[in-house]
């Protein structure tokens, strides 16, 4: 009676065990936790361009809300539209949501670790042991038939319990590399939007250049007309009638690289937009007017672009999977125990395989304790840790190429600006010098060469001018693109987990 007493109080502490496990189980996470990283260097607020103009009045920034939506500061209807097809359309984007999907089939397998397996398994045999075998060990009895069947009915199941956090550490690397892919993918979309809003800006700039160089040829053709008129006079010479048919040979063979930019502006356009060579064309080639960009640009704080930009969430993500892998590497060290348990039938007879003598059953913990593994885990740590090393240089690196750029952008928006005033100036000087010269050639108080030399300063400012205010707006871009901003708007589909 004492001897069954206590084997049930025996087996009621292993029954228990298992339980109290349970209870231990999601307490223990062996490892480092991952805390988002801090730059002390990190400034305040952005500092406007170092040397420009103190009396400038536009390209200015100023530590105002960044504006996500940002092309729509160009009041252009067909490039909104553009915009609005990128996210649906664009192939670099779609292919990185390929990624996207990759990262989370590999996390769904890294879970699947931590959660019960459940197998069934039936099978039948049919034997003849031999008469030479291991039976002449033992002594069969007279008679006894060498010849046998098996039935087999087994459901198996089984539990890692995951003790220190090997597989929950596994689960949050998996976690992060799935928010990386969504940040490379947001990257995708950023660059993107960039290149088709810098790429149509600069179409619209050749166009507008294309627009000055034929009314510029118009002036030319009407400027021979009257040197040829004043040679019937007698009041031009041959040199003056030279040099107006050079002005005319002059301006058209501006024309042809104009619009071979032109027609590879809008091609690279339809790239960006998964479509075929000319598939724009009849879109994109009737002239609007050249975008100007805004006086100025909220460009908010260094801070903030930790929210914004792609590669400085991309870099966190990584550095945040690195760590937990490390966790993982040093779950590796501990004990780990699984429960299993089988429950079936087994009989040497059809007829009874499903007869309660037949049914068969084990349960139990198995505890597997690493106690020499050849340096495999020492190996796995160390590499572990020099990868989560490499993942916080690489951050670091990502912040500072993002101030320099941020910075950078800044100063050049500011410089370009002021540049295009200056030519703004110019150009109305050239019409006013034009204009003058015109009058004093047709009283003839000066030969055409001041003409001639006055359309060319005229068509060669004028056109400096147009790729100014495309260099003004592409300036913009690259700002908006530093800082971050415009997937907002392209991916508001995009699930990270």
């Amino acid at each position: 009676m004492i001897m069954q007493k206590r084997g049930y109080r025996a087996l009621v502490r292993v029954a228990a065990l298992p339980l109290m496990i349970v209870g231990l189980e999601g307490c223990i996470t062996v490892g480092p936790d991952f805390h988002h990283p801090t730059m002390k260097e990190q400034p305040g607020q952005w500092k406007k361009a170092a040397d420009a103009p103190a009396h400038q009045k536009s390209g200015q920034t100023y530590g105002g809300q960044v504006d996500v939506a940002w092309w729509h500061q160009f009041h252009d209807d067909e490039l909104d539209r553009l915009v609005t097809r990128l996210g649906a359309q664009n192939l670099n984007v779609q292919e990185a949501a390929t990624r996207i999907g990759q990262s989370r089939g590999q996390l769904k397998v890294a879970a699947s670790e931590g959660m019960p397996t459940l197998n069934w398994a039936g099978s039948y045999t049919w034997t003849q042991q031999s008469k030479r075998g291991f039976l002449t060990i033992a002594q069969a009895a007279p008679g006894s038939n060498l010849q046998y069947q098996q039935y087999t009915n087994i459901g198996a199941a089984s539990w890692d319990m995951d003790l220190f956090g090997r597989i929950r550490r596994s689960v949050e690397a998996g976690q992060s590399e799935v928010l990386q892919a969504v940040a490379a993918q947001r990257g995708v979309a950023l660059a993107s939007l960039a290149d088709l809003v810098g790429d149509y800006l600069s179409l619209r700039g050749v166009q507008e250049q294309i627009r000055l160089t034929e009314r510029h040829l118009e002036l030319v053709h009407h400027d021979l007309s009257l040197v040829l008129d004043r040679q019937r006079e007698g009041a031009a010479n041959a040199l003056e009638v030279a040099q107006a048919r050079g002005q005319v040979e002059e301006t058209e063979s501006a024309l042809p690289p104009l619009k071979d930019a032109q027609a590879a502006l809008i091609n690279a356009i339809g790239y960006i937009l998964a479509l075929p060579p000319r598939a724009l064309e009849e879109e994109l080639l009737p002239r609007r007017a050249q975008p100007v960009p805004p006086a100025s640009i909220g460009i908010g704080v260094p801070s903030a672009l930790v929210e914004r930009r792609p590669d400085i969430m991309e870099a966190d993500a990584r550095l945040h999977a690195a760590v937990a892998e490390v966790g993982a590497a040093k779950a590796a060290f501990y004990p780990d125990i699984t429960l299993t348990g089988n429950l079936g039938t087994q009989s040497l007879s059809a007829s009874d395989f499903f007869m309660p003598a037949a049914k068969y059953f084990t349960l139990g913990p198995t505890l597997n304790v690493p106690i020499f593994e050849g340096g495999r885990l020492s190996g796995g740590l160390k590499l572990r840790k020099a990868q989560q090393k490499e993942a916080a240089i690489a951050y670091h690196q990502v912040m500072l190429n993002a101030w320099r750029e941020v910075d950078d952008a800044i100063t050049k928006f500011a410089q370009v600006n002021d540049r295009y005033h200056h030519l703004e100036e110019t150009v109305k000087q050239n019409r006013l010098a034009l204009k003058a010269a015109r009058e004093q050639y047709t009283t003839g108080a000066v030969p055409f060469l001041e003409v001639d030399q006055a359309e060319a300063a005229l068509l060669a400012n004028d056109i400096l001018l147009a790729s100014s205010r495309t260099e003004t707006a592409s300036a913009m871009v690259s700002l908006y693109r530093a800082l971050g901003g415009g997937w907002q708007i392209i991916n508001t589909s995009i699930n990270p987990l």
